[in-house]
């Protein structure tokens, strides 16, 4: 569900030895994405990255939902673990998809007897076995704003919702998808989160047509460090990075925090990091947009 443009370049320092990153104050919030584990080993990466990662203070930290339901049980331990155990606030992911909506109100009433007052209401992803078409369940929402009523009319989640700076594949068209997530936020969604980009021009553009279509809410621009190498070599050639993950993953983590700084320039101060479950990258990006650790881990 995800269209990557051409990343844009890497901008030059302002000056020889002065770093474009060298006045940033810090004054940001984050937030980040985790997924649950599915191994000993994962969750131990898992567990490991979440560690590291909390003395940045996140705003909020979130957990995916496998598609059809399929990560239910692991999604909720691990959301309920991060309640438990830490002093970050956990947000649930939850979906529509292969559920009724019984079903999602006894989730959702685990979730806030757990102590969790975040969700991230999505459609969904429909199984393969669907060959990709999304099917609600008959006794279900049949679409993400027609879950983020019901959870509202439940309980008073704060609730996040997803955007497309480069329109969801399904959307007939941009006009439709930029309906859709007002939609979204009049049913009580309070914020949404970008599917990640790699143009600034791309997600300041959807930021414009949003606001002229009357949505006023946070849009928080979802940052991904380039994992597939593609992007990075159109902008530094073929280096033989691919063979050196090191180096590579420097290289993948500057080119992120350059789209982190470019998007504070133009006036963002709340980003959302898709983790894959990694701490490394994430925390280097926010320690060169100044934001430095603080003592909260408990």
């Amino acid at each position: 569900m995800t269209s990557v443009i051409e990343a844009e370049p890497v901008a030059a320092s302002p000056a020889i030895g002065i770093s474009p990153f060298a006045e940033l104050p810090g004054d940001i919030a984050v937030s980040f994405e985790f997924f649950p584990p599915k191994t000993e080993k994962m969750e131990a990466q898992l567990w490991d990255a979440i560690h590291d990662l909390a003395p940045l203070a996140p705003s909020f930290v979130s957990v995916t939902y496998g598609a059809g339901g399929t990560t239910r049980e692991r999604t909720h331990a691990t959301v309920a673990r991060i309640a438990r155990e830490t002093g970050m606030a956990p947000a649930a992911h939850l979906t529509c998809v292969a559920a009724s909506k019984a079903e999602i109100a006894e989730i959702a009433d685990q979730y806030w007897q757990a102590g969790v007052r975040h969700i991230v209401a999505l459609r969904g992803d429909p199984p393969p076995a669907d060959g990709g078409r999304f099917v609600p369940h008959p006794e279900g929402y049949a679409s993400a704003a027609d879950l983020v009523a019901g959870l509202k009319a439940q309980h008073d989640f704060e609730i996040s919702v997803a955007a497309y700076p480069e329109i969801h594949p399904e959307a007939v068209s941009a006009q439709h998808d930029l309906d859709n997530l007002k939609r979204k936020l009049d049913a009580g969604a309070t914020r949404a989160i970008t599917q990640f980009f790699y143009s600034t021009d791309a997600y300041f553009r959807f930021l414009d047509k949003a606001l002229a279509a009357g949505i006023d809410a946070p849009i928080l621009p979802g940052i991904m460090p380039v994992t597939n190498f593609a992007a990075i070599r159109r902008m530094s050639g073929n280096t033989g990075l691919d063979e050196r993950p090191g180096p590579r993953a420097l290289v993948a983590a500057v080119a992120a925090a350059d789209l982190c700084r470019r998007l504070y320039e133009g006036g963002v101060r709340d980003f959302h990091f898709y983790t894959l479950n990694r701490a490394e990258q994430v925390y280097a990006i926010c320690q060169l947009l100044g934001l430095r650790p603080k003592d909260t881990i408990r």
